[in-house]
């Protein structure tokens, strides 16, 4: 029996459907995705916890994969220093076949067993690091291959993948497994599954930095203020804290560079 994620489409004579219906299917089927991650949020959170005791500690988190789940632990990395302040280096993307593959598919890349490590080594690696694999198919020797090594070095390894009793969630520590069924077009992983591996990588990048208290409330306190709308969203958090007025608020930002360093200057000064 084939895999999951392989399984023929539920959908059949696509080139001869109208673009309305097309539409129509492919909306239906997303709409499974986020009760199919529902079913792995007692997976998810072991791991959430286990990736912030590790990263208090001088951790840090690294995402491989190949294809578009190595280009959705790139994503999901990147966008962690502007919207929480991190350095670049405590959430690492790394796919297969390297930069290039982020924007062109790199042939065999993924299956090289000892890239992935080598890959790992140019960031000195060390036993806080936190390794997940991503791979819808679960089966990606690229990621096998990285996270047997992080293993055998007592490292926490974790895996997104999308069929059951994959070699993947075999060797991780602990393994996330989204069954979101056959995609629309056979074997396109870049849709359901895709879809599936970045709201986990939402849930857990999200969850792990409001741990490590880069969230106040429910602001983004330590955003990165790289443009016109992050710098009047920021100006209205120092307002809301503060009481300031407008001006007063901008000027306290620009001056400190951040929210969180504005707002904790400005209750000095009261003290």
């Amino acid at each position: 029996m084939a895999e999951i994620t392989e399984q023929d489409s539920l959908y059949h004579d696509l080139d001869k459907k109208s673009i309305s219906e097309i539409l129509k299917n492919i909306n239906e089927e997303d709409q499974t995705v986020p009760l199919a991650v529902k079913k792995t949020l007692t997976q998810i959170e072991p791991l959430v916890v286990a990736i912030a005791e590790k990263m208090k500690d001088g951790g840090r988190l690294f995402y491989i994969g190949a294809g578009t789940s190595g280009r959705l632990g790139i994503l999901d990395a990147s966008e962690c220093p502007p919207t929480f302040g991190v350095p670049y280096d405590w959430v690492v993307g790394i796919i297969a076949g390297g930069d290039i593959a982020i924007r062109k598919a790199v042939e065999n890349a993924e299956d090289d067993m000892e890239q992935a490590w080598k890959d790992l080594e140019q960031y000195h690696i060390h036993k806080n690091d936190v390794i997940i694999g991503i791979a819808a198919s679960g089966k990606t020797p690229y990621v096998i291959g990285g996270l047997k090594k992080a293993n055998e070095l007592g490292m926490i390894t974790g895996c997104i993948v999308c069929n059951t009793e994959s070699p993947i969630a075999a060797i991780a520590k602990y393994p996330i497994e989204v069954i979101v069924g056959p995609e629309y077009i056979t074997g396109s992983t870049r849709m359901k599954a895709g879809t599936a591996q970045k709201l986990v990588l939402n849930m857990i990048s999200t969850s792990v930095m409001i741990l490590l208290g880069r969230i106040k409330g429910n602001k983004m306190v330590d955003m990165q203020l790289t443009n016109t709308k992050l710098v009047n969203r920021g100006t209205k958090m120092v307002i809301d804290e503060t009481g300031l007025d407008d001006d007063s608020a901008a000027k306290l930002l620009e001056k400190y560079g951040s929210v969180r360093k504005a707002v904790e200057a400005y209750l000095d000064t009261l003290q």
